[in-house]
């Protein structure tokens, strides 16, 4: 495991050299050329991320870069680049977005801080201008990070692990004052392990490996239990070829293709402290998917000098199960939680971020052998499943009456399944109150902008509500969803089945859309083939010829197959499996 983290990171290393600037009248003279933008950047994916690569490649006696004077070279350089790209207030800019950050900020002084202590421990002379550059770097960050605020939940725990880091370095009691103040708002995980941001493919990590360095730091053991619950939960969030369930994610890893590599070093930490032989199970599963070094505050080969112990090979692994039906966060609060809005204003003020809702919603995963299904609530899918090589990514249904993509929040375990409801509501705006008018500082007699009137004392008329419902029925080789709705007559409604573009489609009844990502299924059934395994749906209808309802869009990077329907639905859906 040591021997292929060290190849990993020289590997690293040595490509990353020719990425590097080494133009003297470039403004990214030292830094590291991305080869997406066409410039350098200090932010953690970048710059610092290769730091960390060639520090641990240099200091390490086992690395074919071990004491290489060259390397020494480009690293002072791309240490006085992060000093001349560091902003007079202490902070970096992310560089896509986030200019002046203190997040952005934090994730690079957590991941240098980790790179200074192991510079420490090795004596070599070409070491000393890299170990000082990068002190007096963690230095000037200390105002941003005793002052500087945040976007996401994830965030707060990045520079609260940034500011016990500094603390420990630079023994200044008011970074231990800003860390407590951050913590005293208390952890955003449910009983089961999942995150706030629900994000298995990116944040997750962040939040574990972050708080075990905080606890670390700080000697608050406590923080640890976060950790653990969400490192036991991913073991049923991991398809059977290794990709992580992004499926209900909310953030940017939403339905992308992720894999277990990020979690490497926090489940070979937690493997040790706790000696748990499932955590160090899954460890090998996410080495097996590493193929580059992750970020500087992540990064495997520095975990591996500054925690030698995780070198260790003494825990037994406990393989993690293969057949399981998993009910995630079926006895969440989150609805006590949501009353508690009702009245508030709070969360609308949460600026250039989420409130992020669908926190704590239910989530149903189903794995036996190679078959692995998501059944989701809050989110833009209903269910997910892999079969074999074959990806069904999403089952949507919109509607024209809200109009758009249906949220399904109601969750609800029936015989021989699963069932999700919706009740949409849609009224209509009567006019002001003239006690609220009077309350208007006119500019003009008579002459009030639209957007200058107090649209929430309008009474609502006419309020029509429309209640959808769906059925899930799992089968030993077929699915059976069961779609219907109310009443309500002529509402244009679709449901959509996303599949992976990698595949074949071939049916009778297939109709071609003027989008070439997308066709419908008029009736009948149509047969999705992927490598060595397929999919059959049935059956499909052309009730409306809509393409896509208004606020609904079709990934151009996935194929659609739309059934198209008209209220009142009653309608048996099935996806038999090769």
């Amino acid at each position: 495991m040591y021997e292929k983290i060290v190849e990993i990171n020289d590997r690293f290393s040595a490509k990353m050299i020719e990425h590097q600037s080494q133009d003297e009248n470039s403004k990214y003279y030292g830094g590291i050329i991305n080869r997406l933008t066409g410039v350098a950047s200090p932010s953690h994916g970048n710059t610092p991320r290769v730091i960390a690569a060639w520090v641990a490649s240099i200091v390490n006696s086992d690395s074919t870069f071990f004491h290489n004077k060259e390397l020494a070279n480009r690293l002072v350089g791309a240490t006085e680049y992060m000093l001349a790209n560091q902003h007079s207030d202490g902070t970096i800019s992310l560089g896509s977005t986030n200019y002046h950050s203190p997040p952005d900020t934090g994730f690079v002084v957590v991941g240098l801080s980790q790179v200074h202590q192991v510079l420490t421990m090795y004596e070599w002379e070409q070491l000393r201008d890299i170990k000082s550059n990068i002190k007096l770097f963690l230095e000037r960050s200390i105002p941003a990070l005793l002052t500087g605020g945040c976007h996401t939940p994830n965030h707060r725990w990045v520079i609260t692990a940034a500011l016990s880091f500094l603390y420990q370095n630079f023994s200044n009691k008011e970074l231990l004052k800003r860390a407590e103040e951050w913590l005293a708002e208390g952890l955003d995980y449910t009983e089961d392990g999942e995150w706030t941001e629900r994000s298995n493919g990116i944040y997750n990590a962040v939040n574990n490996v972050m708080l075990y360095h905080t606890a670390r730091n700080l000697n608050r053991p406590e923080l640890l239990e976060p950790v653990r619950k969400n490192l036991d939960l991913m073991q049923y969030l991991i398809h059977p070829s290794g990709e992580v369930v992004t499926d209900y994610s909310g953030r940017q890893d939403f339905g992308t293709t992720s894999n277990l590599s990020n979690y490497y070093l926090i489940y070979r930490l937690m493997a040790q402290y706790d000696h748990n032989p499932t955590f160090a199970y899954m460890a090998d599963l996410a080495l097996e998917k590493m193929a580059e070094p992750s970020s500087v505050d992540n990064n495997a080969m520095i975990g591996h000098l500054l925690f030698p112990f995780i070198r260790e090979e003494t825990i037994e692994r406990s393989n993690i199960p293969n057949e399981y039906v998993k009910v995630i966060n079926q006895t969440h609060p989150r609805n006590t939680y949501l009353q508690k809005l009702e009245n508030a204003q709070s969360y609308r003020e949460v600026l250039h971020s989420s409130p992020h809702l669908a926190f704590g919603s239910p989530i149903v995963r189903y794995k036996k052998e190679n078959t692995s299904v998501t059944i989701m609530t809050n989110t833009p899918s209903i269910l997910s499943l892999r079969h074999g090589e074959v990806r069904l990514l999403g089952i949507k249904i919109s509607t024209a009456f809200s109009p758009g993509v249906v949220f399904f929040d109601e969750y609800q375990e029936i015989h021989g399944g699963y069932r999700l409801k919706k009740v949409l509501e849609k009224g209509y705006n009567g006019p002001i109150p003239a006690e609220h008018l009077s309350e208007l500082e006119k500019v003009e007699e008579n002459r009030n902008p639209w957007y200058l009137l107090p649209h929430h004392h309008r009474p609502m008329t006419h309020l029509q509500k429309h209640e959808l419902t769906v059925d899930v029925f799992p089968g030993e080789r077929s699915w059976d969803i069961h779609f219907t709705s109310d009443a309500h007559e002529e509402i244009f409604t679709q449901v959509t089945f996303i599949l992976g573009k990698e595949g074949e489609l071939v049916g009778e009844h297939l109709k071609a859309g003027s989008n070439p990502n997308q066709s419908f299924l008029t009736e009948g059934s149509v047969h999705y083939q992927s490598g060595n395994d397929s999919i059959t749906i049935s059956d499909g209808a052309y009730e409306h010829w809509k393409e896509v309802l208004r606020d609904d869009e079709h990934s151009t990077d996935c194929k659609h197959v739309s059934v198209n329907l008209m209220t009142p639905i009653d309608r048996w859906f099935k996806l038999t499996l090769s």
